[in-house]
This record gives structure tokens, C-alpha cells and sequence, in this order.
């Protein structure tokens, strides 16, 4: 096999297009030429420092330069820089770099690459690139082949397969050592699965947990799972604004408006801290950082990793007593937390939901309604009146009335405020307690999928484990069944505001909302004659039917209560009595003393009075 570690013209072809530089068969009297290359540069992840752009760069000019092939410079250069792309997943031609140099065939002469698993790690994607080299007659070079020599492919010379099956050999044993490494990860990453606390290095946790290295306690070998304090603080937040109401869509929207990094964004900037990045000279577009989504956060919170278990395939990972397998000392959440979450993403039952605008300026919009018919009132932004609507449903309204807004939405604040703003804010938490039988039932269905296996099993081996996963999840059944079940409870936590603080600070809508909260409702009559000077009282009635009335009853008791006492006219307390004044001796009657004493019978005693109570003057 004739061999050159020259470069050939085009016009003399080599008589083997395969060819190892080691090699040194001296070939004379051959005229050379430049060849254009194309340096080609892959990565699977980023963040690999074994293979880094700068070191395929340094071993491809070394062969180019011994060959006689140039990249080109500046804007001119020829160079194919595809990141984050797997070779076992995307073939050459559907890379973003290489696969549009390999559509341009006519501005290239030559293929370099670093080693072999840089341009494939599959034999039909080998077989693919081969055919097109031959078809276009073009050189293939691998700067370190085996055992260390540059291997050059030189299809120029149509006629010769020797070249193509050469690389398919290679190629085969490419694909047979990746799949080899493949089973050797996986078995190794199957046995990590199974012991608790360890994590195995590389993969992605969830949100809300980072890889630690293993303390010494728990035997300091591998690596484990510890909560993520930024992590935290966000689902923290998350939760806290559910618990105030607002949807998963206002809260994801919340979370990017304030630059939040959603899960896959926050774990790329943790590698980038953590691992060296190479900076890389591309063209290749920046990806844009993945957004926040209602999706997102249920997909989140409901996962049960976040209680420290170990997941494989959406499942729990469990030992052989069932119980779920651990990846950390410290879970974020424990199993009633778990399911306090899980009731607040719960779907919420459908209650009438009136059209309102958003960008409603009317305060008393779904408050104001009219007497006449019931039905709710409209702001006329014309004519600055709230006006009985009836007419547009159709309805007819014995009573229709008009009311200006400016004395309507001042009366209804005044005497909201009244009612209610020395109240103090509560907030409300549903703690739904604990109910083992969410969890029973997701236990029960995976039961139930792997009873389907049985009786396929023909090793005993395999039936021997098939056994013990089927004994394992029926005991992890019943040690569920055997807790008990806590009810829900609801649990009032004060805010350390009034009602009237907020009110101040809010604006309309945030006012309307307190109002429809607080179940206010304001019936207006039509007007009298003079109603256009001043609001006729007579005419509104203003009520408030929610939760909120037993406090602003206790409120107004306690007012009443202060105002009589400052009065001095407050009623005795319990348990005091009073009693008339006997009359002095100047007032007495008393007998003369010369009277002779006379014995008079004891007279009966007379029917006890009810006893009177006095008000002290």
C-alpha cells in the first residue's frame, strides 16, 4: 500500500485511499497543492474539558499543517464548531455547522477532525459520510487515530474502495466499544439507584437540590443531594403565592418579568459557575434561556423527587421493603407538605365568574346593583353615572335608576373604612392534613403494572427478582395502610395589616377586589326630586354578607362598648349589686317613748321582687 504524508494534486490520486502516517513510504517527483479544509469541532456537553475546542483545534492544524491543508483566516476561515450536539443522536449531515458545510461541497477539499468519535459513533452515519467523500471526491483525516497515528482517507480516486471499507471497520468498532460503554454506565448507574443517599455524578437533579460531596457520616464516597438555597427561596415564593390565590400563569409570568431562571436556565448557569467554560469562537445562534411556565411550576412542585426520593423513569426507586429510596438527608419537602401543595394545585371548582374588564376604572363594578331588578350597574365613562343594565340581557326593570360615581364610590369607601378598616388581615392556610391514600393509590398502579410482567420470566434469576419487586411493593402497601389518616384543618396566620393600610396602597382594582371579597354589595334606588344637588341616603343600602361580617360585628360591639364607657353611662359590670339608702333618724317615725311597748305578730314575709337593676347617676 502505497502511503504519503505529502499532499498529492488532484490529478494523481493516491493508490490507497487509506493511509497511517506512520508509514513513511517516500514518494518523488509528485507535483503538490494546498488543499482548502475544514476544521471540524464537536462536543456533547459544553463544559467538557477533556476535549475541549483548543485541544481539537491544536491536534487538527497539526495534521493540516502536515498535510498541506489550510482552514483559511478571518472571515475566510473554513472551520465547523457544533457544541452541545451527540454524535450517538445527530449525524454529520444534521449538525448546524457541518451539515451546512457538507450541502457546499464545492468550497472545501478536505474533512479534519480530531478523532474518530468527533465525526461518528455510528456505522450507518460512517457508511453515509463515505459515500458522500467518494461521491465528491474528497479527503477524510482524523488527526489521532488508533494507537495515536493520523489516519487520512483520500476519496479522490472514485475507483478505490479500500478507503470506505477501511473507515466501516473502524466504524464498527466504534459502535461496538460506545455500546459497550453504554452497558457499563447503565449497570453502574442501576446500582448507584439502589443505594441510598447516592447520587450518581453527572446527572441533573431536580430544582431544588445540587450535588454535594458525600459527608464523612455516610461513608464520604460519591456524591449526594443538599437543597439548593436559591432554589428554595424561589419555590418558597411560589407557594407563598399560591396560598394568596393568584394562578400559575400570573405567578410564571411574575417570575420571568423579575429575571427568575426557570429550572433548566438555573441548573446551565450552576455547570457555568461550577465547571470551566471554554469560550468558543462561533457563529452558532445563543439559545435563549428557557421561560417560566404554568407547566413548569406544576411539573415541579408535583414531582416527588422534591421529598428527597430517588425517581428513575417518572417512579420512585424503592429497596426491598418498598420504601422509596433517598438521594438526601434533607428533604425540601416531608409527605404533608407534599400533599398541602398538591391540594393547592388541585383544580378549583367553577364558580360563577362574571365579564369584567381589566382595565376597569369603576370601583363599584359587580358592587353596585340596582333595587329595581337586581341586577348589577355599569359605569358610563360619558356621562360618569352608574346606570341599571337590564336592558341588555333582555330583562326589564320596573325601577331603572341613575347615580352619579363620584358620591356612590365615595360613600361605599367611607363607609367600608368604617366597618372594616381597623380590621386586621388574616390569611387563611388550608393544611389538608394527611390522607395515605394518594399514596397508596400511585403504590397500587405500580403494582398493578408489574403484576402484567408475570409469567414472562424464564431464568430463575429473572423470576427470582421479579419476586422480590412484587413482595417489596406489596409491603410497602401495607405498611400505608396501616397509618392513619388526618383531617384537614384550616389554619389562620394574622398579616400584621389592616384593611385599611391595604386599601390606601391599593389601587381601583386592587380596591374592587377587596370589596367583592368582603361580599359587598350596594343596592341603589332611584332618585327623588332634588337628588341632583347631593346622594340622597335614602336611596343606598350598603352591606357586607362574607366572612367578613362576624368581625366587623365584634368591631362595632367593642366601638360601642368604648364610646358608653367614655360616656360614663356603661352598665355595671357582672356580678355587682346596689341597694337603696335607709332614711336618716330626722326621718324616722319613732314611736314616743312614754308609748307603752306593745307585742305585734311577725308579720309574713312578703313575695320576693324581682331585683332591679340601678344606673348609677
Amino acid at each position: 500500500m502505497a502511503v504519503s504524508t505529502q499532499v498529492r494534486d488532484a490529478r494523481q490520486p493516491l493508490l490507497s485511499t487509506g493511509a497511517m502516517e506512520n508509514d513513511t513510504t517516500p514518494v518523488k517527483d509528485l507535483p503538490t497543492e494546498t488543499l482548502r479544509g475544514v476544521r471540524c469541532i464537536r462536543l456533547s456537553v459544553r463544559t467538557d474539558e477533556t476535549t475541549s475546542p483548543e485541544r481539537q483545534r491544536e491536534a487538527d492544524d497539526a495534521a493540516a499543517a502536515a498535510l498541506g491543508i489550510t482552514f483559511g483566516e478571518g472571515a475566510a476561515l473554513r472551520e465547523a464548531v457544533d457544541l452541545d450536539v451527540s454524535a450517538s443522536l445527530v449525524g454529520p449531515f444534521d449538525r448546524p455547522q457541518l451539515g451546512g458545510w457538507l450541502k457546499r461541497p464545492e468550497d472545501f477539499d478536505a474533512l479534519v477532525f480530531w478523532r474518530f468519535d468527533r465525526a461518528i459513533r455510528d456505522m450507518d452515519d460512517m457508511h453515509e459520510l463515505a459515500k458522500w467523500a467518494r461521491s465528491h471526491r474528497k479527503m477524510i483525516v482524523f488527526a489521532e487515530g488508533i494507537g495515536g497515528g493520523r489516519l487520512v482517507f483520500d476519496f479522490r480516486n472514485p475507483m478505490d474502495p479500500m478507503g470506505q471499507l477501511m473507515m466501516l471497520m473502524l466504524a464498527f468498532a466504534a459502535q461496538v466499544e460506545s455500546q459497550s460503554i453504554k452497558e457499563r454506565v447503565a449497570g453502574a448507574q442501576a446500582a448507584m439507584r439502589k443505594m441510598p443517599l447516592r447520587w450518581r455524578g453527572g446527572g441533573k437533579p431536580a430544582y431544588g437540590y445540587l450535588p454535594a460531596a458525600m459527608p464523612a457520616e455516610h461513608g464520604g464516597v460519591g456524591w449526594t443531594l443538599v437543597p439548593d438555597p436559591d432554589a428554595v427561596k424561589i419555590i418558597e415564593r411560589i407557594i407563598a403565592e399560591l396560598m394568596d390565590g393568584r394562578g400559575l400563569h400570573s405567578i410564571a409570568r411574575a417570575l420571568n418579568a423579575d429575571g427568575v431562571l426557570s429550572p433548566s436556565a438555573h441548573w446551565t448557569a450552576y455547570q457555568a459557575r461550577t465547571k470551566k467554560r471554554t469560550a468558543v469562537a462561533t457563529d452558532q445562534p445563543v439559545k435563549k434561556p428557557a421561560q417560566w411556565r404554568a407547566q413548569t411550576i406544576e411539573k415541579m412542585l408535583t414531582n416527588e423527587a422534591l421529598m428527597g426520593w430517588k425517581m428513575h423513569r417518572g417512579k420512585p426507586v424503592r429497596d426491598d421493603a418498598g420504601n422509596p429510596v433517598m438521594a438526601t438527608t434533607s428533604p425540601i419537602f416531608s409527605r404533608e407538605e407534599f400533599d398541602q401543595v398538591g391540594a393547592l394545585l388541585a383544580p378549583k371548582p367553577i364558580t360563577e365568574k362574571a365579564p369584567e374588564r381589566k382595565d376597569s376604572t369603576a370601583l363599584l363594578l359587580r358592587v353596585a346593583h340596582c333595587n329595581g331588578c337586581g341586577e348589577r350597574m355599569y359605569l358610563n365613562r360619558s356621562s360618569g353615572t352608574y346606570r341599571c343594565s337590564s336592558y341588555k340581557y333582555g330583562t326589564h326593570c320596573p325601577a331603572p335608576c341613575t347615580v352619579r360615581a363620584p358620591w356612590v364610590d365615595d360613600y361605599v369607601t367611607e363607609q367600608f373604612l368604617k366597618a372594616a378598616g381597623q380590621i386586621q388581615i388574616n390569611r387563611v392556610i388550608e393544611i389538608p392534613g394527611y390522607d395515605p391514600q394518594t399514596e397508596i393509590d400511585a403504590t397500587a398502579a405500580e403494582f398493578a403494572e408489574h403484576q402484567q410482567d408475570k409469567g414472562r420470566q424464564k431464568s430463575k434469576t429473572a423470576k427470582a427478582e421479579w419476586q422480590r419487586r412484587a413482595d417489596a411493593l406489596d409491603a410497602r402497601l401495607a405498611e400505608l395502610e396501616s397509618r392513619e389518616k388526618r383531617e384537614p384543618r384550616r389554619e389562620v396566620v394574622p398579616t400584621g395589616r389592616a384593611y385599611a393600610d391595604d386599601w390606601h396602597q391599593g389601587d381601583t382594582a386592587a380596591r374592587r377586589a377587596m370589596l367583592i371579597a368582603a361580599g359587598a354589595r350596594l343596592m341603589i334606588k332611584p332618585g327623588g326630586k332634588g337628588g341632583w344637588r347631593r346622594l340622597d341616603l335614602r336611596r343606598v343600602e350598603f352591606t357586607i354578607t362574607g366572612e367578613l361580617d362576624p368581625a366587623i360585628a365584634e368591631l362595632a360591639t367593642v366601638t360601642r362598648d368604648a364610646e358608653a364607657e367614655a360616656r360614663n353611662d356603661a352598665p355595671p359590670a357582672p356580678g355587682s349589686a346596689a341597694r337603696l339608702a335607709e332614711p336618716g333618724p330626722e326621718h324616722a317615725h319613732a314611736e314616743p317613748a312614754t308609748s307603752p311597748v306593745r307585742e305585734r305578730p311577725e308579720p309574713e314575709p312578703a313575695p320576693a321582687e324581682p331585683a332591679r337593676e340601678l344606673v348609677a347617676a
